[in-house]
């Protein structure tokens, strides 16, 4: 069954930061029920995040994060830039955070976290065969880079220190890619 999406009445803006824009949504649903919801404006560009897989470790990077206040272990992450491919932006963000490019890609698969209130768009993929590369990225201070053996994911998975939503996905996903592997 297809229900008939809402209708836009007006969107405003209700708040502004130097970061953040947060849109006022006035909707009429087919039922004629009228609401407001508020949401993050659409994300204009998706962004990446990149599992680099070096022999049988995981490459991580443990980087302060404001909203907890605490540093967290994650993954290369990042927006994509205009114009440029998925690999191309993992490859960026990967010399950016460890230092490493890569020559290999796959992509996993892509992500949207929290869709009642915002919509942003975020590509998975793991990256292999590494050489040395350093750009300068826009982190305040150098990212602290971490080795996990790829047989202690579940130990990551189950990690009070690893509890960003899209990391745990990206950790699932890369889990079952590696099992689908093995079957072959």
């Amino acid at each position: 069954m297809s229900k008939q999406l809402p209708e836009i009445l007006n969107i405003s803006v209700a708040a502004k930061s130097r970061i953040f824009e947060i849109q006022s949504v006035d909707l009429k649903f087919s039922n004629g029920a009228l609401r407001t919801y508020e949401r993050f404006r659409p994300a204009t560009r998706a962004a990446v995040m990149v599992l680099p897989i070096d022999g049988d470790d995981l490459l991580m990077v443990r980087e302060y994060a404001v909203g907890t206040e605490r540093y967290e272990l994650g993954f290369c992450k990042g927006l994509m830039e205009q114009g440029e491919s998925m690999a191309q932006s993992a490859n960026r963000e990967m010399q950016e955070e460890l230092g490493l490019g890569a020559k290999e890609f796959t992509f996993l698969r892509t992500v949207n976290s929290n869709l009642t209130f915002m919509n942003a768009q975020m590509h998975i993929l793991v990256a292999r065969d590494f050489y040395p590369s350093q750009l300068e990225g826009d982190e305040p201070e150098p990212l602290e880079p971490v080795r996990v053996p790829l047989s202690d994911i579940d130990k990551l998975l189950a990690d009070s220190d690893f509890m960003e939503a899209r990391n745990l996905v990206a950790l699932y996903a890369l889990r079952d890619y590696l099992s689908s592997l093995k079957v072959r």
